[in-house]
C-alpha cells in the first residue's frame, strides 16, 4: 500500500516535470535562455549551473517551475520572452501542454503493447474478454499446495458432482462450497497455458481464508495486447479518441454548471491528493491499469491548462490573445494582479477539494476500505 502511494506520488511529480520540460525546451530552441529550471519548490537544496540555466532541485517536492525572462513584463533583453515574435511564444506556452500529450501517446503506445484488465463486479454484464482471476494465495492454503499462483487465471473447476465453468466469481464460491472437504480439480491459465491442480477445499478454514486460501477479481479486458509495430498507431488514435471524449465531458460539466443543473451525480472533485489515491489504487491492480490511468490523467491536465484561466497556460494565452487584438500587451501590473489572484483562488479551491474529498479517499484508501 505504502509503496503503491509512492510510486503514485512520484508519478504525479514527474507529470508535472515532463510539462515544464516542455516549456524549457522550446523556450531554448527559440533563443531565450532559460534563468533557472527547478525540480520541487524553493527553498533551494542544491543547484548547478550550466551555460546560463541554473539547474535546481528544491524542497517541496510538489511539481517543477521554470524562469523565463521577460515571462511577465517586458525587459530590455531582445531574447526575453516579452521580446520574441508572437508565434514564438505561443509555442513556448504550448510546449508544456504538448508534452502533456506526448507524454500521454508514449504511456498508451506502451500500454497496447501489454493489454489492460480492469476489476470489475459480478453484477456487471461486460461484452468485453472477462476472467476470474486469482489476486492473493495464502501461506499452506490447499491453493498454495496445489501450486496454484497469484495471476492464475480460474477457467473450470469439477469433482465427483460435476464440472463448472467459472466466469463469475460466485461460479468459484458456489462450486467450492458445495464441494468442501472433496477434491476438486480446478483447470487454469497461466501465461497462456492450461494448467490443472487438484485441491481439498477445508470444512473450517481459518478467519479471512476461506474454503481454498484465495482471493479472486473478476476483470474485462479494456485494451487487448498488439503486435510492437502496431502500438504507436493504435496509440495515438486512442489518445486522439480519450482527448476528444474529455472535451466533450468537460463541455457538458460546464454546461451542467453554467445553467445550474450543477454536477453529474457521478462526479465527485479530486485535487492532488485524491489523484495520487487514484493512481495509487490503479497502481495496486496491475502495471497495464496503472499506465493507463497515468496516460489518462496526463491527457486530462492538458485540457485543464488549456482553459483560460489565468495562472493556467490557458491564461497566458488569453493575455496574448488580448495583447493581438490591442496590438499592445496588457501591463505587466494588472497582469501580475490578476494572475496572482486566480493562483490563489485556484489553491484555495484546491485545499478546500483536499480537505472535503480527498482526505477521506485517502484514509480510506490507507483503511483499505476504498
Amino acid at each position: 500500500m505504502l509503496f503503491a502511494i509512492i510510486i503514485a506520488f512520484f508519478s504525479v511529480i514527474f507529470l508535472m516535470i515532463i510539462h515544464e520540460f516542455g516549456h524549457f525546451i522550446v523556450a531554448k530552441k527559440s533563443g531565450i535562455e532559460v534563468e533557472e529550471f527547478g525540480i520541487g519548490y524553493p527553498p533551494r537544496i542544491y543547484g548547478k549551473k550550466f551555460g546560463k540555466t541554473l539547474y535546481s532541485i528544491n524542497l517541496f517536492p510538489l511539481g517543477a517551475f521554470v524562469r523565463i525572462p521577460g515571462e511577465i513584463g517586458d525587459i530590455e533583453d531582445i531574447n526575453s520572452f516579452s521580446n520574441l515574435k508572437m508565434w514564438k511564444r505561443v509555442m513556448i506556452v504550448l510546449g508544456g501542454v504538448i508534452s502533456f500529450w506526448i507524454a500521454a501517446l508514449i504511456i498508451f503506445t506502451i500500454v497496447f503493447n501489454i493489454g489492460v484488465d480492469v476489476p470489475i463486479a459480478d453484477t456487471e454484464n461486460i461484452e468485453m474478454n472477462t476472467k476470474v482471476q486469482i489476486v492473493k494465495v495464502s501461506n499452506d492454503s490447499p491453493a498454495q499446495i496445489a501450486g496454484i499462483k497469484k495471476g492464475d487465471v480460474i477457467k473450470e473447476l469439477s469433482s465427483a458432482s460435476g464440472n463448472k465453468s467459472v466466469v463469475l466469481i460466485k461460479d468459484f464460491q458456489e462450486f467450492i462450497e458445495a464441494n468442501k472437504g472433496q477434491e476438486v480439480i480446478v483447470s487454469f491459465l497461466r501465461n497462456g497455458q492450461l494448467l490443472q491442480s487438484s485441491l481439498v477445499p477445508r470444512i473450517s478454514p481459518p478467519a479471512n481464508e476461506g474454503s481454498t486460501g484465495v482471493q479472486l477479481t473478476r476483470t474485462a479486458t479494456i485494451i487487448e495486447k498488439y503486435p510492437w509495430y502496431q502500438t504507436p498507431f493504435r496509440g495515438l488514435v486512442f489518445c486522439g479518441e480519450l482527448t476528444w471524449k474529455s472535451v466533450v465531458s468537460l463541455a457538458d460539466l460546464l454546461l451542467g454548471l453554467v445553467t445550474g443543473k450543477g454536477l453529474p451525480a457521478a462526479a465527485e472533485p479530486a485535487g492532488p491528493v485524491g489523484i495520487t489515491v487514484y493512481i495509487a489504487k490503479a497502481a495496486e491492480l496491475g502495471i497495464g491499469f496503472f499506465l493507463y490511468f497515468v496516460g489518462a490523467i496526463s491527457v486530462l491536465l492538458a485540457i485543464f491548462n488549456l482553459l483560460p484561466i489565468p495562472a493556467l497556460d490557458g491564461g497566458k494565452l488569453l493575455f496574448m490573445a488580448i495583447e493581438k487584438i490591442r496590438s499592445k500587451p496588457v501591463s505587466a501590473k494588472v497582469e501580475g494582479v490578476i494572475t496572482t489572484s486566480f493562483f490563489v483562488v485556484l489553491i484555495a479551491l484546491s485545499l478546500f477539494i483536499t480537505i472535503k474529498f480527498d482526505i477521506p479517499k485517502l484514509s480510506g484508501f490507507i483503511m483499505g476500505s476504498f
